[in-house]
């Protein structure tokens, strides 16, 4: 079975062909800088297995002529690795919005299509090209099943005293003003992959897992025998975690306030928050932690402090929300790949039993366990794979 899965963003997209039999990736690339217009230049990147790598510049008009640009890559004789696009057995798609319609991924269809629509106003900026890609590939590809597989779906399980903003009801039942969280994916893939490496839990609930996606966009979940029980972000991404860009967390009366100061408006306001905030804002200097990590400043390094601690205080209180913890778990960019950040975090957390081992924490790759031998809750780093948690679940849906 091959199985197509596409990411598409306000001006990318993303693709891997997975041959499902063994899970692996057939080739893979990217369409940018879609339909940006004023004479812009996209670029697409191809590779496939066994294959001499293609790179090129290209326009694309919308994620319709980029998808086309790359189905025709994945058939090339030189470059491909299909003979035809009929060899393409589903297609599954990353949707960030289902609002409160699913709690699973759907086989698309007419209904499917019209609640991810619905879920554009709570997803403005993302939604739309997630749109567009399953038209895309509808169009190209007629007859091929089609799957959607939502962000926001691990986060359905959130009791309602979870999601629930102290607001007046009636705007949670008038515009659907709640906690829905994003980084489901992630979250479900490395919390499933935990959940193998420790075996057997040690409470009648399950394992109680706290999962910390760290990249340029963050959030952490607690996870109870499998459930999401709490998340970080919120009704939008900005909520939770320092972020690249994001402020996460603030007092929201900082709105006003800056937008008194600023002569600003709200929209203006929220665009700094998302767009010139976090450790941006914070150092001054970058939104990598690589160069906040190398830089001696003192800013820098007040950014990388603040992130960490945001990160242990949410552990802290996500412990509390399960009763107890058996694992954390790091995955994405900075949680695979930052020691320093690793270590930083943990360094409050030995009351709970989480304690490093300084060697194993600063060496190896992938998924590994990196407690000391005695800790009793294990710290753990999962390398996440989104791509291909959505081409399980389209293959699922297939033999159901």
């Amino acid at each position: 079975m091959h199985v197509l899965v596409i990411n598409c963003g306000s001006s990318s997209l993303k693709y891997q062909l997975f041959d499902m039999t063994e899970e692996r990736v057939l080739a893979k690339g990217l369409a940018d800088r879609i339909g940006e217009g004023n004479g812009a230049v996209g670029r697409l990147t191809h590779e496939a297995e066994g294959k001499p790598k293609f790179a090129a510049d290209v326009s694309f008009a919308d994620h319709k002529a980029a998808l086309a640009a790359c189905a025709a890559k994945l058939t090339d004789p030189e470059y491909g690795a299909l003979r035809d696009l009929s060899e393409i057995s589903a297609v599954g798609h990353r949707v960030v919005h289902g609002g409160e319609h699913f709690s699973e991924s759907a086989l698309v269809n007419d209904e499917v299509l019209d609640c991810v629509r619905k879920c554009i106003e709570l997803a403005p900026l993302h939604n739309p090209p997630n749109l567009a890609g399953i038209e895309a590939a509808q169009q190209l590809l007629p007859g091929c099943p089609q799957v959607a597989v939502f962000d926001t779906a691990f986060h359905a399980t959130l009791p309602r005293h979870a999601y629930h903003y102290a607001i007046p009801r009636e705007y949670y039942e008038k515009f659907g003003i709640r906690r829905y969280g994003f980084h489901g994916t992630s979250h479900r893939f490395v919390a499933r992959a935990a959940e193998k490496l420790l075996g057997e839990p040690k409470h009648p609930d399950g394992h109680r897992i706290v999962t910390a996606h760290l990249g340029n966009g963050c959030s952490i979940s607690a996870v109870k025998g499998g459930k999401c029980v709490d998340t970080s972000m919120g009704m939008t991404p900005l909520e939770g975690l320092v972020m690249g860009t994001r402020s996460g967390d603030i007092d929201p009366a900082i709105v006003d306030q800056l937008a008194e100061r600023l002569g600003a408006n709200a929209q203006a306001v929220t665009s700094i928050l998302n767009q010139k905030s976090g450790l941006l804002g914070l150092s001054g200097l970058s939104n990598d932690m690589r160069d906040l990590l190398d830089s001696k400043e003192d800013h820098a390094q007040l950014a990388v402090n603040v992130f960490c601690y945001r990160i242990t205080k949410y552990i802290g209180a996500y412990a509390a929300a399960m009763g107890g913890l058996d694992a954390i778990v790091f995955t994405a960019g900075i949680g695979e790949n930052a020691p320093v950040v690793r270590a930083k975090v943990c360094e409050g957390l030995g009351f709970l039993g989480a304690t490093l081992d300084p060697t194993l924490n600063e060496t190896g790759k992938g998924t590994r366990d990196i407690s000391t031998a005695d800790a009793t809750c294990r710290v753990l780093v999962v390398a996440t794979n989104e791509e291909l948690l959505i081409a399980r679940d389209t293959r699922e849906l297939l033999e159901t």
